[in-house]
């Protein structure tokens, strides 16, 4: 997921009707590194000028600076600050409601007693049924224990709740899933298995997000194998997903064959491990893969990886990708000429971009530009349309080729917010099920239509 760690205000303004006070009030909040998003004109007389203005600034501090720039500008008042992002999530960005009105007793006695008998004895001869009856077939549990919330680190579960109330809204949104956070107020592996799987009648997929590694690999493993409903760590495979899918567009471009490159991963945490892993399944060769964390390396090599080191990567391979949450940690000198570099940690990368290819790099990337919310929508829509009991590696290879493909020319990756991308996504990952065998559905609704 791509965090930029900044704050935002929505200023209003007045400025006299004199030529030169936007322009120096815009100004004005340039030199102090701060940036604008959009400006909304509110009112125009022949005195003055009103508009909000979307300010960005990298804290709090730094934003108070910038305001009373804005204060002292010439021709300039500053009438109000907002804090949007604040507003926006009072009382919460999600709640669920009722799909109906029941707006007379008749509807009562169908939706509640004592229609709903019927329906729930059928479902009682019947599992299956609740598929067609229930929201089951639609509701996928997101759930964290909040120790690895991307850009912010272990904050807790309660304090990731926000994070979690927007994968629900982007779920629904892009691909109509309701997602419903899960909160799990515990970091023992066996505890949070226990619990994922006692509440999994509710849901048609588990979405596992933010909890840490390595507890993050066994978890996955172990509901994997409890449960009969697609279970997935998007921090793992969304990330290797829409990372790999970056990649290939970009491999296109600078001439380079991904299948014959030389590729290594530095860092080897959720991401990278899952980066590595899917990049060795397209080309069929070792990833060469460097960590700190003994296990981590270990656990990669298991997999088939070679173990290196930041200086050997970046002496010999030909795509380097990098997730290790270490700002500036690949000095521009280390960059040979023609490589491909995805440094991808957020909000601060491994290298700029623009450091890289004035080194000489044939393409360079950061994390603002690869978002998983391109991945796990359409892969979870496809996946519980397909009714499939699992995420395999062909539906996630499917899902990336997927995105490959909706890529528009000249972009790194298709706009996020496309619907079109997300039916594409889901329509690829439905279709690969049913061709391995492992969907139980006769037809996918989303995914056709």
């Amino acid at each position: 997921m791509a965090w930029e760690r900044k704050i935002m205000r929505t200023v209003r303004v007045r400025n006299e009707h004199k030529l030169g006070t936007l322009a120096r009030l815009m100004t004005a909040i340039s030199n102090l590194g701060a940036s604008v998003g959009t400006i909304e004109l509110i009112n125009e007389t022949a005195q003055s000028v009103v508009r909000d203005i979307t300010v960005y600034a990298d804290d709090a501090e730094h934003m108070d600076k910038v305001i009373e720039a804005m204060r002292a500008n010439e021709g300039t008042r500053v009438l109000a600050v907002r804090d949007e992002v604040l507003e926006l999530h009072q009382k919460g960005k999600i709640a669920i409601r009722s799909r109906f009105p029941i707006d007379s007793i008749a509807t009562l006695r169908r939706v509640y007693t004592p229609g709903v008998a019927e329906v729930c004895l059928k479902i009682a001869d019947d599992p299956a049924l609740a598929r067609l009856y229930t929201s089951v077939s639609h509701m996928v549990a997101i759930v964290t224990d909040g120790t690895a919330v991307l850009g912010l680190g272990d904050i807790g579960p309660l304090a990731s709740m926000p994070v979690m109330e927007g994968k629900a809204m982007l779920m629904e949104t892009l691909v109509g899933l309701s997602g419903m956070p899960i909160l799990l107020n515990t970091r023992d592996t066996d505890e949070i298995v226990r619990t994922v799987a006692a509440i999994a009648p509710t849901f048609g997929a588990i979405q596992l997000e933010d909890i840490s590694a390595p507890r993050c690999f066994e978890v996955e493993e172990r509901l994997q194998a409890l449960l009969d409903i697609p279970v997935m760590h998007d921090d793992q495979h969304g990330t290797a997903v829409v990372s790999t899918a970056a990649l290939m567009t970009a491999a296109k471009r600078a001439g380079v064959d991904v299948r014959k490159a030389k590729i290594g991963q530095i860092g080897l945490g959720a991401a990278g491990n899952a980066i590595g892993k899917m990049l060795m399944g397209l080309s069929g060769n070792p990833v060469y893969g460097a960590d700190l964390n003994e296990d981590a390396v270990r656990r990669f090599v298991d997999a088939g990886g070679k173990r290196s080191t930041l200086s050997e990567i970046m002496a010999e391979c030909d795509i380097v990708l990098a997730t290790t949450g270490a700002p500036n940690l690949i000095k521009p000198e280390m960059v040979r000429k023609g490589q491909i570099i995805f440094a991808l940690s957020n909000p601060n990368p491994e290298i700029d971009p623009d450091a890289a290819l004035a080194q000489g790099a044939a393409f360079a990337a950061d994390g603002k530009s690869v978002n998983n919310v391109l991945g796990f929508p359409g892969i979870f829509r496809g996946a519980v349309d397909a009714n499939a009991p699992r995420i395999t590696h062909e539906m996630l290879i499917a899902a990336m080729e997927a995105l490959v493909r909706m890529t528009p020319s000249g972009e790194l990756l298709p706009n996020p917010l496309d619907k079109n991308v997300h039916r594409e996504v889901a329509r690829a990952v439905a279709q690969t099920a049913i061709k391995q065998g492992i969907a139980r559905a006769e037809y996918v609704p989303y995914a056709e239509g």
